[in-house]
């Protein structure tokens, strides 16, 4: 899955739930127009808000890697 430079849309967030209901986890590649080190943290942070609980995602260069546990995580 790919944000380009409309960055993080309700479409979006729409296909990562579907995405979910057959996997565990997802990689979401930020592209060259949305690369901030800042937006990309704020974009995993809203998609997580979004998501719920038994989310969690981690940052590795300009690429969110989501994933959904059976239980609730704690928030750090």
């Amino acid at each position: 899955m790919q944000i380009g430079k409309n960055g993080l849309t309700e479409g979006i967030l729409q296909v990562l739930k579907n995405s979910f209901k057959t996997h565990d986890i997802v990689k979401i590649s930020v592209l060259k127009s949305g690369r901030e080190k800042e937006k990309v943290e704020e974009m995993a942070e809203e998609i997580v808000d979004e998501l719920g609980k038994k989310y969690t995602a981690k940052i590795i260069g300009f690429t969110i890697i989501v994933r959904k546990w059976r239980k609730e995580q704690a928030q750090k």
